[in-house]
């Protein structure tokens, strides 16, 4: 029998799955001692979604790293008011991998620079919490992957769509049958902002120079070239540091519904779109603005996904269309569900069925701070992993063979039992 999906049912479980997990009491020099290897916008997030999660009784952040000498005053800055010790800040990620103190690192740093550093602080004997994606191409997460099956590191990829409550709540709700067979899913990012504002170009410092960015750290594998205040600080807009829609936010929302439907990777994806929106002469971005993928998988599953910068009407989320009925996670903060009429006339048991509807404010902060305790926990041997190294290359796979389609204009073909990519 079914189980009653109602919202009482579901706030009071939620309430209950939310709750910080009791940790064992540590004395004040017990406590993991981490390193924050990139302070931007997503690091500082992650700091204080740390300790608003009340993860400082166990951990305390010793090491901030940044290449930019205001993002490090601000994140020292904020690591006193909120955990009470003064951290060491460094530009360089390497001094914090040498200090044997160190227990782990959270590593949130553009993309490009993913791969080196995983390995090195694999290397190093931290654990660590990386931001998805895993790596920037294919090739580097699955270096990543071996490197880390040989390790005793508890790695974590930062896909905190399988930390929020809504999307165990519809995964429930699918296994139980709730929506009959699932072959299809909608999934969807959509976004807007005035002229002045053009997406993703994020405001500059003031006092950005030279003397203040160290360049070639952000650079690192990335070809050379001259000091770009736009490079560094909108780096997402640029193919040597970034795979754009793909690897930002598709990624996310292929890996939610690998983990609501219970898949792995694609067989297939087929990707296209081009800068459509933002297209004023001085703006120099390379990744599209405008995107579009459909995706394959064994027994016959299909995504479609699409992306614009041009419009926010419908926001984001994803929808999965089932033959008895659809579920839909919006913002990562609501939850519908609607039964099928069946033009009218539903099967009996269908047809008993009714609408959902449920809203949690803010959740997705809740499933960042559950990300982060579920990460620490693992390193504490009190749980497993949400997101490991090999669910976080899956998703990766997911972003890069669109971004492989898209930037190639060919459908691409991802072979797991040779773990190699091809064109058609």
């Amino acid at each position: 029998m079914l189980q009653n999906f109602t919202r009482r049912g579901f706030v009071k479980a939620t309430a209950a799955s939310l709750a910080p997990a009791i940790l064992p009491r540590l004395g004040a020099a017990e406590r993991l001692n981490i390193g924050l290897i990139g302070s931007g916008a997503r690091g500082y997030y992650l700091l204080e979604r740390f300790y608003v999660g009340k993860l400082g009784r166990i951990g305390q952040f010793t090491w901030v790293c940044d290449a930019y000498d205001g993002r490090l005053a601000r994140a020292k800055d904020r690591v006193q008011t909120m955990g009470g010790n003064t951290p060491r800040a460094t530009k360089d990620y390497t001094e914090i991998l040498a200090d044997p103190q160190v227990d782990a690192v959270i590593i949130a740093t553009p993309e490009h620079l993913h791969h080196r550093m995983t390995l090195d602080a694999i290397k190093a004997g931290k654990h660590i919490y990386v931001e998805k994606p895993l790596a920037h191409t294919i090739e580097e997460g699955e270096e990543i992957l071996q490197a880390a099956r040989k390790s005793k590191c508890v790695i974590q990829v930062g896909t905190q769509n399988r930390s929020n409550s809504l999307y165990h709540f519809a995964k429930d709700m699918i296994d139980q049958g709730m929506i009959g067979e699932v072959h299809y899913v909608r999934a969807f990012w959509y976004r807007n902002s005035l002229p002045n504002n053009p997406a993703w170009r994020y405001e500059i410092p003031a006092d950005a120079s030279p003397e203040n960015t160290d360049w070639e750290r952000f650079l690192g594998p990335a070809p050379k070239r001259p000091f770009d205040k736009r490079r560094f600080y909108q780096w997402r807009l640029y193919w040597d540091y970034s795979g754009g829609i793909s690897t930002d936010l598709l990624v996310h929302q292929t890996d939610i519904t690998h983990f609501v439907c219970g898949k792995s990777v694609p067989i297939s994806c087929v990707a296209s779109g081009g800068i459509y929106r933002w297209t004023d002469p001085d703006d120099d971005r390379e990744v599209p603005d405008t995107f579009s993928a459909i995706y394959e998988y064994p027994d016959r599953f299909h995504i479609n996904y699409s992306c614009y910068f041009g419009n926010d009407h419908y926001q984001y989320g994803e929808q999965f269309l089932g033959t008895e009925g659809t579920i839909e996670v919006l913002e990562r903060q609501y939850l519908n569900f609607y039964p099928e009429t069946f033009r009218g006339k539903p099967p009996e048991h269908v047809a008993a069925r009714r609408e959902v509807k449920l809203f949690l404010p803010r959740n997705d902060n809740l499933a960042v701070e559950a990300h982060l305790r579920n990460w620490i926990h693992a390193i504490l041997g009190k749980e497993k992993l949400v997101a490991p190294v090999e669910i976080g290359q899956e998703a990766a796979i997911s972003g890069h063979m669109a971004t492989l389609s898209y930037r190639h204009g060919k459908k691409v073909i991802w072979d797991n039992n040779a773990r190699k990519y091809s064109f058609v």
